[in-house]
């Protein structure tokens, strides 16, 4: 079974993040440049939310914001879900559908070990499938599987 750990260790598991108290402007530069839709924003070296380009549109833009002036602490999602790096990517999956979130805080030994996207469970589901799939066409077929 795959765990979202295994999912961080394919993907590289850089963690770009900012704190509260920057711009939202400098999220917005920092993401670009990473080419990332959201950031953990850390008060204290600890996840206090997330900030995300959905906030952005949703709390800057149609809210008339300077997003030079706005710390990303005023608009950040504060309740953030997060999961443990030992968790399997179904269960991963059902609480970023039950939760409404794209980006999810992954902990390993209580401590941030990255992020994982929607984007990034799908495509490790889809995977683990293709696999699964080419292994039941190779049994019936009478070859090897693995």
């Amino acid at each position: 079974m795959l765990k979202v750990g295994d999912v961080l260790k394919a993907k590289g598991n850089d963690i770009w993040s900012i704190s509260q108290d920057e711009t939202v402007f400098k999220a917005l530069q920092l993401m670009a440049e990473k080419d990332i839709g959201a950031l953990p924003v850390l008060k204290d070296g600890k996840v206090a939310g997330i900030f995300s380009e959905r906030d952005y549109a949703r709390k800057v833009i149609l809210k008339g914001k300077s997003s030079k002036e706005t710390p990303v602490g005023d608009l950040m999602t504060k309740d953030v879900y997060s999961i443990s790096a030992d968790k399997s990517v179904e269960e991963c999956m059902a609480l970023m559908i039950t939760a409404h979130c794209r980006h999810m805080p992954v902990y390993e030994n209580n401590q941030l070990a990255g992020i994982v996207t929607f984007g990034d469970i799908v495509k490790a589901l889809i995977k683990e499938q293709k696999v699964a799939i080419t292994d039941l066409e190779n049994y019936i077929k009478g070859g090897e599987y693995k």
